[in-house]
């Protein structure tokens, strides 16, 4: 019980640490984003270093890491995104008549670039750690995609709250890729797959004796259980500008969440 208490504790740390240090970040002048972006691509060289490494540790420390490991890859391609490094060929928005297909390949030409490297950064996971017994980077980052492309569709479809105060003034144009509605088709399936992939975990947090697969299980279901809150973000009217108003202060703008991000949000 204590190692899950442990595993939940950190997995909400780094879910609320590095959300908000994204957000100061992104809230900087431009010219900061260069150098933004060279510290974040440091720690990217590090976690390829330690994703190797650690992929033979089955130990619960080799699992935090392997944890650890899978936000810094998450946090570089959400900074390279909003930081308007890596987004898509088309930097305008749509029309307002624009709608049906068109609107959804418009939607994707904006974000394709980012989506790209995403992909990229799976498959180099998945090699990274074929084959080896501490696989929790893989499964971590398979959370963090799979959860954010849910919000980034929702987000499409219509959900009551967008975010889209938090869209920099270089991403103002990924606004009219938004639409307000009070339900969409696909939230209730996004909340009743997650949530049951997420009483799976859990019930397997219990059912094993291994500390190491307790407290990979444990990490993998917090981390799951905090991406499904965030899509609850979007649609109840819940007071959640308050925890990142540290990370708001030096844009000007009123915080709140935008529920796009999953422990590092993307809109």
């Amino acid at each position: 019980m204590t190692t899950i208490g442990m595993a939940a504790a950190y997995a909400m740390l780094v879910w609320w640490f590095t959300t908000g240090i994204i957000l100061f970040l992104d809230g900087l002048p431009q010219r900061t984003f260069p150098w933004s972006m060279a510290g974040a691509t440091a720690l990217l060289a590090l976690a390829a270093y330690m994703l190797r490494t650690s992929a033979g540790d089955l130990s619960p420390s080799g699992a935090f890491t392997a944890f650890s490991c899978a936000i810094m890859v998450w946090g570089w391609l959400e900074m390279s995104f909003l930081m308007g490094f890596i987004t898509g060929p088309r930097k305008q928005a749509c029309r307002d008549k624009c709608g049906g297909a068109a609107h959804f390949l418009h939607a994707t030409q904006a974000i394709i670039y980012n989506e790209l490297a995403t992909l990229c950064a799976a498959v180099l996971i998945y090699a990274a750690t074929a084959g080896s017994p501490n696989r929790v980077a893989f499964w971590t980052y398979l959370v963090l995609w799979s959860m954010r492309l849910s919000a980034k569709l929702n987000l499409f479809f219509g959900v009551p709250n967008t975010g889209d105060q938090f869209l920099p003034p270089h991403l103002l144009y990924l606004k009219s890729f938004f639409s307000k509605r009070r339900m969409n088709f696909l939230f209730p399936i996004s909340i009743t797959a997650s949530t049951i992939a997420a009483v799976v975990l859990v019930q397997k947090c219990f059912a094993v004796e291994d500390p190491f697969q307790v407290t990979a299980y444990a990490l993998v279901a917090s981390l799951l259980m905090l991406a499904i809150l965030e899509h609850w973000f979007m649609v109840l009217p819940l007071p959640t500008e308050k925890l990142w108003a540290w990370g708001m202060r030096n844009t000007g703008a009123t915080p709140r969440l935008d529920p796009s991000r999953i422990v590092i949000k993307a809109p």
